[in-house]
């Protein structure tokens, strides 16, 4: 659903509990888009983490939300499809929208999810832009924070990792990114620690709108199933592979039939040249095995059901470059 869409929804929506059921003064009821505690607000909207590749965008969504719902590598560009999160509170509802990292493109793919993230960018109400407490702020953190400068949303800058410095270097890097331009708010947080993880979630639900829930209370993702399963056996693909190969790497599930107390699924691997296949299968199939192994213990986490997951590995030439192969592989 777009941004316009979902805004015409709150209008509609707020219109319609207004005329037809006026809540009284301190009312909690979740959605309700009253007043909680007298004169606050509900608030309800979008929010998305920016950023280089790997400044821990992803892990941040996960601790925010308290499950995993976006995928994590130490390789850059390992987010490549828009997740979308939902954290209930009693006063407000933040669906944090996880995007891939902005980067110089190098193939057709590349630029189709600098354009994706660019395309979120112009729909949410609350930006933050994640800056690694251990890296020095960079010429790529300039880039995004002129190019977030012309966007009307409200945009905090988060020093993330900070579980990874001393407190003399946290300081001087909070210092370098409060000079990196005009920020709403500056947040260090740690996502591995949890420190200061719910003081970063006040903030942001602090510059939603007033709005009536936009999710029921049960939905933790808007996304299918098939998606973060996929997206989960990627993950478990690109651990331990060469440097070249993690940017090849795509995952489609064909199939997912529940039968008794299993969920049989079945899922192409696809890589880019015959060599990269062999790579990833291994010796005797050892490799495919192991990524087999861990992905179904995180899909039987996510779906809460025993998994039986059949893998094959499929070579689709240059896919990266191919519009007709992007197509298919869903970019």
């Amino acid at each position: 659903m777009s941004r316009r869409d979902e805004t015409a929804r709150r209008d509609e929506t707020a219109r319609r509990d207004g005329a037809a059921r006026p809540e009284p003064a301190g009312s909690t009821r979740a959605g309700s888009g009253g007043v909680l505690d007298g004169d606050r607000p509900y608030r309800a909207g979008f929010a998305c983490f920016v950023g280089r590749p790997n400044a821990g965008k992803s892990t941040l969504t996960n601790a925010i939300v308290g499950q995993k719902i976006a995928i994590t590598s130490n390789k850059p560009q390992t987010t490549r499809h828009v997740i979308r999160a939902v954290l209930h509170r009693p006063d407000s509802q933040l669906v944090l929208v996880d995007t891939p990292g902005l980067h110089r493109p190098r193939t057709l793919l590349g630029e189709r999810l600098n354009d994706l993230v660019r395309s979120t960018w112009s729909e949410v109400d609350v930006i933050g832009l994640c800056i690694p407490a251990n890296e020095p702020v960079g010429r790529g953190d300039r880039f995004i924070t002129g190019e977030l400068a012309e966007l009307k949303a409200t945009v905090l800058a988060v020093v993330t990792k900070t579980d990874l410095v001393d407190k003399k270097r946290l300081a001087e890097q909070l210092l370098a990114v409060s000079e990196l331009g005009e920020f709403a708010d500056v947040v260090p947080v740690s996502a591995v620690s949890g420190h200061q993880v719910d003081t970063l979630v006040d903030v942001m639900t602090g510059y939603l709108p007033p709005s009536p829930q936009l999710y029921p209370d049960d939905m933790l993702t808007e996304d299918p199933e098939q998606v973060l399963v996929a997206e989960l056996v990627r993950e478990a693909a690109l651990e331990g592979v060469r440097d070249e190969l993690p940017h090849s790497i795509a995952v489609i599930v064909e199939e997912m039939i529940p039968e008794g107390q299993v969920m049989k699924i079945y899922a192409d691997v696809y890589v880019e040249r015959p060599s990269q296949k062999a790579i990833m299968i291994g010796h005797r199939g050892s490799r495919l095995k192991d990524v087999g192994t861990r992905a179904r213990q995180q899909i039987e986490e996510l779906l809460g059901t025993r998994v039986y997951l059949d893998l094959h590995v499929r070579v689709a030439k240059d896919w990266q470059r191919d519009p007709k192969q992007l197509r298919r592989l869903g970019f």
